[in-house]
C-alpha cells in the first residue's frame, strides 16, 4: 500500500518511534533521524522507544538521550513507526503500542520482513533502514537536517560494516556523500562508533574469540557465551556485537556464529557467512535477516542449540 508520510504525520498528534531489541547503529540512527526530520518538517516532537540499553558507542547520536524504555501501556498513539524492525516481536513489550496505534508504519530493509503494519516502506535491496529513509526523504523533497545527516550516516555506515560488506553499493556512496554535504562528519562518526570502547568490552570480546571452536576443516567457526561470562565482565547485551564478524574474517571460515545463553532453555544465535544464505537457516528457527548476516532464537540450551545450528549448515 502506498505510504504518504506527509499526510499521515500531519494528521497525527501523538507519534511514537520504535527501535528493535539489542539496538544497533541502524535502528538507533534511523529512529533519531526520523525524530529530527519530524521535528524540522512538522514542528512535532515524537516519542522514541528503546527496549534495551543504548550501546555506549551510540550515545553520541543527536537526541538519543530523549529515548525512553518505559511508557504507560494504556497510551494509544495516533501514529507508531517501527524502524529497522525485521519482525514486530523484536520490539518486545512495546508491540502493544504498535498494535493499538490508529496508524502503524513499518520501515525496513530486511528481505524476511513479513510486511506487518498498516503501511510499509520496505526496500530489501537497500543496505540499511538508514538508506531506505534517505531515499524516501530525497524522493519526497524533505530537507535533511544536520542532525538527521549524522544519524543516517551512522545507520548506513554501521550496517555496511564501514562500507565493506556486500550490501555496499554505488547508491550507498552517493547517499553518504550527500549526507556529508548536509553536515555529517565521517571521521567523528567513525571514531564514535568504532573507536569508543570500554576496556571491559575489548577484554570480553578477546575472551570470546579465544575460546572459539572450529568444525569442518575450519570452515565453521563459533563461540558460546554463557550468562556467567557476561557477569564476569559486567557485559551488556551489545558486548557480543562484532564477534561473529571477527570469526568470519578468518581466511578458512565460511560460516560463523555466536551462541548466547538467555536461560537454560533459550539461546540467541547471531550468524554470518561468506557464501551461504544464513537467513534461510535462521528462518527455520523463526528468525531471519540478510543473506550473509542473520539471527534467531533457538528454544534449547546452548549445547543443544549449537548442535541444531550445526546440523542446518550445509557447506
Amino acid at each position: 500500500m502506498n505510504c504518504n508520510l506527509d499526510d499521515i504525520i500531519k494528521s497525527s498528534k501523538k507519534i511514537l518511534l520504535l527501535s528493535h531489541m539489542n539496538p544497533d547503529g541502524d535502528t538507533l540512527g534511523s529512529m533519531c533521524a526520523m525524530y529530527s526530520m519530524i521535528l524540522n518538517r512538522f514542528k512535532k516532537k515524537a516519542d522514541m522507544s528503546i527496549v534495551s540499553n543504548v550501546p555506549y558507542n551510540y550515545k553520541f547520536l543527536p537526541n538519543i538521550d530523549l529515548a525512553q524504555r518505559h511508557f504507560d501501556k494504556s497510551l494509544v498513539y495516533d501514529l507508531v513507526i517501527s524502524l529497522d524492525v525485521a519482525s514486530i516481536e523484536r520490539v518486545l513489550d512495546a508491540q502493544i503500542f504498535f498494535d493499538k496505534a490508529k496508524i502503524s508504519v513499518n520501515i525496513d530493509h530486511h528481505k524476511t520482513n513479513p510486511k506487518f503494519g498498516d503501511y510499509q516502506i520496505i526496500e530489501p535491496d537497500s543496505s540499511s533502514c538508514g538508506e531506505v529513509l534517505y531515499n524516501y526523504f530525497k524522493e519526497n523533497n524533505w530537507t535533511i537536517t544536520e542532525d538527521a545527516a549524522v544519524c543516517l550516516y551512522t545507520a548506513i555506515m554501521t550496517d555496511t560494516g564501514n562500507f565493506k560488506f556486500e550490501n555496499t553499493s554505488a547508491n550507498v556512496f552517493r547517499a553518504v556523500a550527500d549526507l556529508v554535504e548536509a553536515g555529517a562528519n565521517p571521521n567523528y562518526i567513525y571514531k564514535k562508533c568504532y573507536e569508543t570502547k570500554t576496556k571491559n568490552f575489548v577484554m570480553f570480546q578477546n575472551y570470546c574469540v579465544n575460546k572459539a571452536e572450529f568444525k569442518e576443516d575450519n570452515k565453521i567457526a563459533y563461540t558460546t557465551v554463557y550468562k556467567k561470562d557476561l557477569e564476569k565482565f559486567s557485559a551488556g547485551d551489545d558486548y557480543t556485537d562484532g564477534i561473529a564478524e571477527t570469526l568470519r574474517a578468518i581466511d578458512s571460515t565460511e560460516v560463523s556464529f555466536v551462541a548466547k545463553e538467555v536461560d537454560t532453555k533459550l539461546t540467541k544465535i547471531s550468524m554470518r557467512s561468506k557464501k551461504i544464505d544464513v537467513a534461510e537457516i535462521c528462518s527455520k528457527f523463526a528468525g531471519g535477516g540478510h543473506t550473509f548476516a542473520a539471527g534467531c532464537t533457538v528454544k534449547a540450551g546452548i549445547s543443544d542449540a549449537v548442535n541444531k545450528i550445526l546440523r542446518e549448515i550445509k557447506l
